[in-house]
């Protein structure tokens, strides 16, 4: 298994970040079959303030580049990724229609 962490700001406005939070409780099945479908065994998210912090754990081969792909294929998760950028801000350091961007893990107790 292989884990990977992820940040993302939210639009900094109480009201959106409610609604946001409101849509996470009850995830669209069709999206929830697409993350698992990817080989993506567990998820979390996180929130403090205005920042989310995802935690992916996923089978030894997911790719990145064949989730997207198959996101790009998927109507339903099309429809869900435009619902979510109303509440989403890309981080200061993304790219341009960069979203989910990927942390480099610094430190790791086990390792120590």
């Amino acid at each position: 298994m292989r884990r990977y962490c992820l940040a993302l700001d939210l639009q900094d406005d109480p009201q959106l970040i409610a609604e946001y939070e409101q849509y996470h409780e009850k995830v669209w099945p069709e999206i929830i079959a697409s993350i698992k479908d990817s080989g993506i065994v567990g998820m979390e998210i996180y929130r403090v303030a205005n920042r989310l912090f995802m935690i992916m754990d996923t089978a030894l081969n997911f790719s990145f580049e064949e989730k997207a792909l198959a996101d790009d294929a998927n109507p339903k998760v099309q429809e869900w990724e435009k619902l979510m950028w109303k509440y989403q801000l890309a981080l200061p350091t993304a790219k341009p229609g960069e979203k989910w961007m990927l942390m480099n893990k610094i430190f790791d107790l086990k390792e120590q």
